[in-house]
């Protein structure tokens, strides 16, 4: 079992733009079921977490009910409108001990931190991330929401490219 941060980027270190918006990444060419790409990945996923401006996208921009099947912590301190269907659980607890209920749901399997930067970079700073999965993007946005706001050090697994996104596999050195 893995705590993962899989997530898309732009060259210049963006996941959403200025304006909250992933347009510049839903119009790529990319092969689901390609190398790294979503569909290998997400099958390997027991349980998610993610911060509260990631889902409250995922809701807006939704045609319908949650799209996951598996269990999903939302860590926010404030007050958000839920959607349709799924198990979605809201939290403001802490990192580590949310970690532990989500590894216990997981069965065995990997956990996938969603999002946004700076949640994941909590589950850094308290020893529990693992691996970062980035889907760079050929196209530079110059301000948004950063991968991960802060100091990190990885070693490069895996690489690889899938359409028009270059795909790299990181561990976290420690």
């Amino acid at each position: 079992m893995k705590s993962i941060y899989y997530t898309a980027s732009s060259l210049d270190g963006f996941i959403a733009d200025a304006d909250n918006s992933l347009s510049w990444l839903l119009s790529r060419d990319v092969d689901g079921k390609g190398p790294m790409g979503y569909d290998g990945f997400i099958e390997a996923v027991g349980a998610m977490a993610m911060g509260a401006t990631t889902y409250e996208w995922l809701r807006d921009n939704s045609d319908g009910d949650w799209p996951y099947s598996i269990p999903c912590w939302v860590f926010t301190h404030r007050d958000i409108e839920a959607f349709g269907g799924g198990d979605v659980r809201f939290t403001q607890g802490e990192v580590a001990a949310v970690h532990a209920e989500m590894v216990t749901a997981a069965a065995g399997r990997n956990l996938w931190l969603v999002g946004g930067g700076d949640l994941v970079g909590q589950f850094d700073d308290n020893g529990l991330l693992d691996e970062v999965w980035i889907q760079y993007a050929p196209v530079t946005l110059g301000a948004g929401a950063p991968v991960l706001p802060r100091r990190i050090e990885f070693r490069v697994e895996e690489f690889a490219q899938n359409g028009e996104l270059v795909c790299t596999r990181l561990a976290v050195v420690r």
